[in-house]
């Protein structure tokens, strides 16, 4: 079946309700490239389940159905041969609320949280948001071109107190597209028994891992001793491009943990909305032929990326293992120390700024968007950063 993938849709327009975080924080001239937000139309087995949901035209309260958590089930086997059940499902409206609630469920105040920069800058705000000691360790730059950020496991171990009780885990990795194997992560699933740990791993991009035949492991799986001391946090959203529907999942297989996650979100979190739930259904049920044409589409424009950055000069790429977003390293492109502003100003592009990942100096770049839109920004930045 063919799907389609390079039509541009017009965002920007407000008429109708079809607003846009990543379209209308800038002006008309500005092409954005920032946010986790494809510039795709969702697989039409999801449209098609919404529009059946609508016509019904009651929209009142409504629940988890067996159905969805059945689906999610047969995904998880399929997918990363790990059987979970439906039980240790908790369905909720995002997976940053996730990573509060986990906190507030696991942790005491003043208990220590420990993340590894550079992260998706929610994780980096959790701990002060929910009166928690916020603990960092910094990733291992590359070395040199075609290399990878790496764990620093000293760096890792030094940041670990007495008062770390959660490390905040990002696999696969965002915003450097890493997609941890199982010999990097045996020395921190040690390091998380050593000291107790509990542990809160976001896999929201796990299901767009580029490499062909690649196929993700969750961390639970991977190290089945941590299972009774992890949430693992999943979510249609990045895939499907349904961040909107606002629906993601929990799965946490220890019973005791379940009960303490449920308990901290109880009266200050609504149910997932029931539009959400039809779409997470429709996409892990019938989503994975418009899943696969996605990913040969971002293969081919993460090599279109590839091949600009070749002629940047003092511009350096951690090509991405999974997602659709790129880690620029632009400290030595002449930009001075903004190059975030420098681009908006002086290329007209909007990329996320790597200072709220932990790392002033870098970029992350977001490809999933038509290739005349990519192709477009990154004729706009050759003109400034080409030599």
């Amino acid at each position: 079946m063919a799907f389609d993938f390079a039509t541009p849709i017009e965002r920007r327009h407000p008429e109708g309700g079809f607003s846009s975080q990543k379209w209308h924080r800038y002006s008309g001239e500005v092409l954005p490239l920032w946010v986790a937000d494809m510039d795709f139309r969702s697989p039409p087995a999801v449209i098609e389940a919404l529009q059946n949901r609508v016509a019904h035209g009651v929209y009142g309260y409504g629940e988890v159905p067996a159905t969805l958590t059945e689906t999610l089930c047969q995904w998880s086997a399929s997918h990363y041969d790990w059987t979970i059940q439906p039980e240790w499902q908790k369905w909720l409206p995002g997976v940053v609320p996730a990573l509060h609630f986990a906190t507030l469920a696991l942790t005491q105040p003043g208990d220590g949280v420990l993340t590894m920069t550079p992260i998706y800058p929610p994780f980096l705000a959790v701990a002060e948001r929910t009166g928690r000691l916020p603990q960092q360790a910094m990733l291992t730059e590359p070395k040199g071109p075609g290399e990878s950020w790496q764990l620093d496991m000293a760096a890792i171990e030094a940041a670990i107190t007495p008062k770390t009780r959660l490390l905040l885990w990002c696999h696969p990795h965002n915003p450097t597209g890493r997609v941890w194997r199982h010999e990097e992560l045996a020395p921190l699933a040690k390091l998380v028994e050593q000291h107790d740990l509990w542990v809160v791993s976001d896999e929201l991009h796990c299901d767009l891992l580029l490499d062909k035949d690649a196929r993700h492991r969750p961390l639970a799986a991977m190290f089945p001793e941590l299972a009774k001391r992890t949430i693992t946090l999943w979510a249609p959203s990045k895939t499907f491009n349904l961040a909107g529907l606002t629906s993601a999942c929990a799965v946490i297989p220890d019973p005791e943990v379940r009960k303490r996650f449920a308990a901290a979100c109880k009266g200050l979190l609504p149910d997932v909305n029931v539009l959400g739930l039809v779409a997470a259904e429709a996409a892990y049920r019938e989503g994975e032929p418009w899943r696969q044409a996605l990913l040969e589409v971002l293969r081919q424009h993460r090599a279109t990326l590839e091949a600009h950055v070749a002629g940047w000069p003092g511009v350096t790429l951690s090509k991405p293992e999974a997602t659709y977003l790129a880690w620029l390293d632009m400290r030595e492109a002449g930009l001075g120390d903004t190059p975030y502003q420098t681009l908006k100003e002086q290329a007209g592009v909007a990329l996320s700024d790597g200072a709220a990942f932990g790392c002033p100096g870098f970029l992350r770049l977001n490809f999933g968007t038509t290739a005349s839109q990519l192709d477009a920004a990154l004729v706009r930045m050759d003109k400034l950063l080409k030599a």
